[in-house]
């Protein structure tokens, strides 16, 4: 029996916001289906080159009062960065909270406006320890 991954869905209560996150990351739009009857959207955001890894973000249209308050119950995203002290940097530039700091050069952990949990892992080997990782304390739950 053959199973391949499709996706992974997150619903999210600001869609401009939370597209705006995933672009930090370097996701992008690859798709996007506006449902008039079921008055939601969805917008499907990828690696460059990985279209067949993407997350749904689902947006209701009338609210989502439903979604939990934390999300770790969901789990995590995890994404491998090219350079996780660069994408640490630019995330926090951009005023993205760093919860669980890269101090091992090899996983960090934020999260979205929504609350969802993102691990961020260097490719490859771990880099060295630098600051101001190194000694950085953890931010909330992540």
């Amino acid at each position: 029996m053959e199973v391949r991954y499709l996706h992974t869905m997150v619903r999210v209560k600001d869609l401009e916001k939370s597209i705006a996150f995933y672009e930090l990351l370097g996701l992008k739009e690859t798709r996007r289906k506006d449902s008039e009857g079921g008055r939601f959207t969805l917008v499907f955001m990828a690696p460059p080159g990985q279209p067949d890894c993407p997350v749904e973000l689902t947006y209701n249209w009338d609210g989502d009062e439903g979604l939990p308050s934390d999300s770790r119950h969901f789990g995590h995203l995890a994404y491998e960065v090219e350079n996780i002290y660069e994408m640490c940097a630019h995330l926090q530039a951009n005023g993205v909270t760093i919860n669980r700091p890269p101090r091992d050069g090899h996983m960090a952990f934020v999260r979205s406006p929504d609350n969802i949990s993102v691990e961020l892992l260097q490719k490859g080997g771990s880099l060295a320890p630098a600051e101001p990782w190194a000694s950085m304390e953890n931010t909330g739950h992540w």
